[in-house]
């Protein structure tokens, strides 16, 4: 078996911390850099550009594609929402004070939809920067990514909480508790067999749900394999196939 080349770019130095990454509408990587603060855009000829957040100490997360053309990234360290066009001018958006905001995701509403992961909300943000906050029925449940699902509605992490929410676009929610307690859930995404698939950093597994509820779990080859930069390796997982009517 080939085994994959991997190759490691150098971007803004020690201290950065790169944090997330998406494609640009203009083809480029751009990357939130939790550490310094802002965003760096890779181009495809190498080239490496770095635009800082002001103030400082903003502390991007996630970084995501908006449906303006512009890249969209919460800002956790002063509750706002970043975005930067392509062309590199920048602005932001002021969330409720003391949200914390984590995930972001666009919408099947085209508004963008961030985790609050201080306060226990999801917010929804429009492109013109309308704000809307909706609480879950949590305390402390340190709500983190989220994902668009394929039944118009957003897929949501609850770290703490030891679930998953669903949030429909009037706000109300959905828990499916996890049946591995103290899984520790945090990245999620829709998978290509329309399932929402995450992972429980704490439990050494990844999960699946179906929209209507469903929840498979299936361990890792080592348990102490719950992040990719914590022993600098990448899992692949193949969907299971489909459960015969019962």
């Amino acid at each position: 078996m080939t085994q994959p080349a991997i190759r490691e770019i150098p971007l803004t130095g020690p201290g950065s911390g790169p944090y997330s990454i998406t494609v640009g509408s203009d083809g480029a990587l751009w990357l939130a850099l939790a550490g310094s603060g802002g965003v760096a855009r890779l181009g495809p000829d190498g080239e490496v550009r770095t635009y800082r957040d002001d103030p400082p100490g903003s502390r991007p997360l996630i970084i995501v594609g908006g449906p303006d053309g512009a890249l969209w990234y919460t800002r956790s360290g002063d509750d706002r929402l970043g975005r930067i066009a392509v062309d590199g001018e920048t602005g932001s958006v002021a969330l409720p004070p003391g949200c914390g905001p984590c995930g972001l995701a666009v919408g099947p509403d085209g508004a963008f939809w961030y985790a609050g992961m201080n306060d226990d909300t999801v917010g929804r943000v429009s492109v013109d920067g309308e704000v809307t906050s909706f609480p879950l029925p949590v305390e402390k449940g340190f709500p983190s990514m989220l994902a668009a699902g394929p039944d118009d509605a957003l897929w949501l992490t609850l770290n703490q909480a030891n679930a998953i929410a669903r949030i429909d676009l009037d706000g109300s929610v959905t828990l499916h508790p996890l049946p591995t307690e103290a899984a520790g859930p945090v990245g999620i995404t829709r998978g290509v067999d329309g399932a929402l698939w995450f992972v429980e950093i704490a439990a050494g597994q990844v999960g699946r749900i179906t929209p209507d509820g469903r929840i498979d779990e299936f361990p890792l080859p080592d348990r102490a394999v719950w992040a990719a930069l914590e022993i600098g390796a990448v899992a692949h997982l193949t969907p299971p196939a489909p459960r015969a009517p019962r």
